[in-house]
């Protein structure tokens, strides 16, 4: 029997690799009066949910998947964090 389990997963750049977007935003920060923040690394978010037997298979899925398709390895870096599964996310497709 499988269960749903959900998933985050958040991308960053890999340290030393260049980050023109968290560039961009650091440079607009002084228009905004935030003159004290710094070091701006802009990343993204992958949520998902998956159907397996248990949580470990689940969280094997979804570190292929960001291993093959949500991040380039040679540049970025991820962090899966599970989820609580409070509503569902919606039908599957």
């Amino acid at each position: 029997m499988s269960a749903a389990y959900r998933f985050s997963v958040s991308i960053m750049p890999r340290d030393g690799i260049l980050d023109p977007q968290g560039r961009a935003v650091e440079a607009a920060l002084p228009e905004l009066g935030a003159v004290n923040v710094h070091h701006v690394r802009v990343g993204r978010r992958v949520d998902l949910e998956v159907e397996a037997g248990t949580e470990a298979e689940a969280w094997t899925t979804v570190d292929r998947l960001a291993k093959e398709l949500f991040a380039n390895p040679l540049i970025e870096s991820w962090q899966i964090e599970s989820q609580p599964v409070t509503a569902r996310m919606g039908p599957p497709k």
